[in-house]
């Protein structure tokens, strides 16, 4: 008896030490108007040390300067061209979290739009930033990282680390505008899968509605579960949160083959099957050499001469054609193993997968990228 309860106290503990397969909604899933926002501006970069824009061929940079000028109540004479080194124009670029509020600070890319050799050592300007309605959510200043190294010498010689044309600023943008946000219209929330699927579309609306009641949830299509939440932003909120933590199963990935053609690189699904097939792989190889060979008469000849002859060698190989067979439904590891048998090399498997599909015997989508 004891030992019954032992082993059966023993089973328990290692069914709730087997890891769980189920992912959490959080993972899967984005909520409906919960996204950033991108924000583009333009702007000065000044501080360089003779490292800006050419102005003979960036004209719009000595614009912006002499637009920046007459803000400050500053005219430059309209016969005067300033050749100025140490100025480029730049483009800012930034994303907007989500629920960023005024006051708060957010990252900027500087990157020069004209032909400046580096950026190193500058500070951007007061450059506002806006968003695709044309209206303006932060603003961008400050002194910039710049990782990458320029250095040339007279003779033309040039020697470049990194990219020097481009740089952040941490924190460099305050936020002057919260972006808009539709979370939730009426209570209503919904729940966009980052890879949609029927199957999971549908489990996630049922453990849904196990956990908080029958018709809070229902699937709209593959990719969108509408949920009704609470009217209260603050319930709304908890809401959520409990959303995020629930776990589901997400249905299984569909069976894909994809090959890059550029690296090599291949990645078989686990739901990849094949049809019965016999592949077989050969290569043929012909390697020629060419030599010169010297000849020289006797040591006590009184005729002949040296003379250069030229030797070719040419030599055939032919590994052996192995061919295998594949039996119906078999295995992503019984696909790996088969092919490893006659040594295919990345180039060979695609070919191989390549033939397989085009006899209909791969059960999967052949994805080139």
């Amino acid at each position: 008896m004891l030992a019954t309860k032992v082993f059966v106290v023993a089973l328990v503990f290692a069914i709730i030490s087997i890891p769980a397969q189920a992912d959490r909604v959080k993972d899967l899933v984005n909520i409906a108007g919960v996204r950033e926002n991108q924000l583009v501006g333009y702007g000065l970069v000044v501080g360089l040390s003779g490292t800006g824009d050419q102005t003979s061929q960036a004209p719009f940079t000595i614009q912006s300067i002499r637009n920046m000028l007459t803000g400050f109540g500053v005219r430059v004479p309209d016969n005067v061209n300033p050749q100025l080194k140490n100025v480029a124009a730049v483009t800012v670029h930034a994303s907007l979290p989500p629920f960023a509020k005024p006051g708060q600070t957010i990252d900027v890319t500087v990157s020069s739009i004209g032909n400046a050799a580096s950026l190193r050592g500058g500070s951007l300007l007061m450059a506002p930033l806006m968003g695709a309605d044309g209206q303006v959510y932060a603003i961008a200043q400050g002194s910039l990282l710049v990782g990458g190294l320029g250095v040339s010498g007279n003779d033309g010689s040039r020697v470049t680390v990194n990219i020097p044309s481009a740089g952040r600023i941490p924190n460099g943008a305050s936020v002057e505008r919260p972006a808009p946000s539709t979370m939730a219209v009426n209570g209503e929330v919904l729940l966009n899968l980052k890879k949609p699927d029927f199957t999971t579309a549908r489990r996630l609306a049922e453990t849904i509605n196990d956990s908080f009641g029958l018709e809070t949830a229902s699937a709209m299509d593959s990719a969108t579960v509408k949920v009704r939440g609470p009217q209260n932003a603050d319930q709304r909120v908890t809401f959520i949160s409990m959303l995020e933590s629930l776990e589901i199963d997400p249905a299984e990935a569909s069976a894909k083959v994809v090959i890059n053609s550029r690296t090599g690189t291949i990645v078989i699904g686990g739901q990849v099957r094949v049809m019965p097939a016999a592949v077989t792989h050969g290569s043929l190889t012909v390697s020629i050499t060419e030599r010169v060979a010297v000849s020289q008469p006797n040591s006590f000849s009184r005729v002949g001469q040296t003379v250069a002859a030229p030797q070719s060698s040419i030599d055939v190989s032919q590994k052996e054609s192995r061919m295998f067979l594949l039996e119906a439904g078999v295995t992503l590891e019984e696909i790996v193993t088969a092919i490893n048998k006659v040594g295919a090399a990345p180039g060979d498997l695609v070919a191989i997968l390549e033939a397989l599909d085009q006899a209909g015997a791969l059960r999967a989508e052949l994805v080139v990228i």
